[in-house]
């Protein structure tokens, strides 16, 4: 499972460093029509909570992420996002999580659904280092294998989710808080439910 994750970040590589999340540059006219204010989540990554080290180390130091440390766990995936990377990671809360519907977020914890766990998880990670004044709006490939679509009216989102905190950064790439869980087209959720 590692090994194909692995795979796929190499293919997607280079494109999707491209990306820009904010679509802020240096051209100071658009910028404050452009630039998406940081919001901050429920749970706010504060400098004190941000932790030196990769991706996991960051996540886990930060009581907003206890869902998704739990989830990466629980998928298998914590030694590869504690690889070299780098790796830009659109991290859902707890309340994001919190949000989904009742007891799906206990079935995507068990053994037998591993593999939509993984799906789910890997749709929120692009491979690169990709900071918020680095990219623009448009469809970004994910390491699950499908792109996410990134809008910037009225604030950045991937498609409904907001962007609530960005450029939590890690020795291996960057973390920016969303406010929900994206879910691939194709995966049944209603199945893993009953």
């Amino acid at each position: 499972m590692i090994t194909s994750i692995s795979r796929k970040i190499v293919a997607v590589g280079l494109a999707s460093s491209l990306f820009v999340l904010a679509a802020c540059g240096d051209d100071e006219e658009s910028t404050e029509a452009t630039t998406a204010p940081t919001v901050a989540a429920t749970t706010p990554v504060t400098d004190e909570a941000m932790a030196e080290g990769d991706i996991v180390a960051v996540a886990s130091a930060n009581p907003s992420f206890t869902t998704l440390v739990a989830a990466v766990g629980a998928a298998g995936l914590v030694e590869t996002l504690q690889g070299p990377g780098p790796f830009t990671v659109f991290a859902p809360t707890n309340d994001a999580f919190a949000a989904l519907p009742a007891g799906l977020v206990d079935a995507l914890l068990l053994p037998e659904n591993k593999d939509a766990l993984t799906q789910i998880l890997t749709y929120h990670v692009v491979a690169g280092k990709v900071m918020a004044a680095d990219v623009v709006a448009g469809d970004v490939p994910t390491v699950q294998g499908t792109n996410i679509t990134i809008t910037t009216d009225g604030g950045v989102k991937i498609f409904d989710a907001n962007v609530v905190q960005t450029d939590v950064e890690a020795s291996n790439g960057v973390i920016h808080v969303i406010d929900q869980v994206l879910v691939p087209d194709g995966l049944d959720i209603e199945a893993l439910l009953g």
